[in-house]
């Protein structure tokens, strides 16, 4: 019973999704979500972090996987970020995600980061339309530890993108991670890069 009745609101609300899609012009915000979804795979390449930090391959760039995956019938982008070769095991690794997704006219970012909260940012497209930039709006959860402060997502080609992300220690220190990723063969997540 319960299965017949989740099968029914799923069905209204498909329904009400497609009568809702906008007629006319595509917004500023939706054109820039969909250049992002445009990136959804797996990736992998290097992060290089400035300043260095310590306990992180000693200033060496990292090997990284990048999962980028559009769901809820393309009303959001899920974000996925690893060390390549980790398994997705939380209590050993970091593996923050991030929610891409428009909110009314307004393309909008929450970072759930490992420090334990949930940064805000919001989006829009270069002047010169060659990358979608997020700048931060506000918090969720503790700032003990800083926050992922700003993010760049810059489309090279089909198969490489870049990705520029902030975070901002306390006392406005920021640190900035640089990901030079090129798109692999899809595997099951987190296992590739052994």
């Amino acid at each position: 019973m319960l299965f017949v009745v989740l099968m029914s609101l799923s069905t209204v609300a498909f329904a009400q999704s497609e009568a809702q899609k906008p007629v006319g012009p595509k917004s500023e915000a939706q054109k820039s979500f969909d250049t992002l979804k445009t990136l959804a795979g797996e990736w992998e390449g290097q992060l290089t972090v400035d300043p260095p930090q310590p306990g992180m391959n000693n200033g060496k760039p990292v090997r990284s996987h990048v999962t980028m995956r559009v769901t809820s019938r393309g009303n959001a982008l899920v974000h996925e970020m690893q060390e390549a070769g980790t398994l997705l095991d939380w209590t050993k690794y970091d593996h923050p995600v991030t929610m891409l997704y428009l909110d009314t006219d307004q393309l909008t970012l929450i970072h759930y980061c490992d420090a334990g909260n949930r940064p805000r940012m919001i989006g829009k497209t270069s002047p010169d339309g060659k990358k979608v930039e997020f700048e931060f709006r506000d918090l969720s959860g503790a700032n003990n530890y800083g926050h992922m402060h700003h993010a760049i997502f810059t489309p090279i080609d089909v198969n490489h993108h870049v990705e520029d992300w902030t975070y901002m220690m306390p006392g406005d220190k920021p640190i900035h991670a640089h990901f030079d990723l090129q798109r692999i063969a899809s595997t099951s997540a987190g296992t590739s890069g052994k």
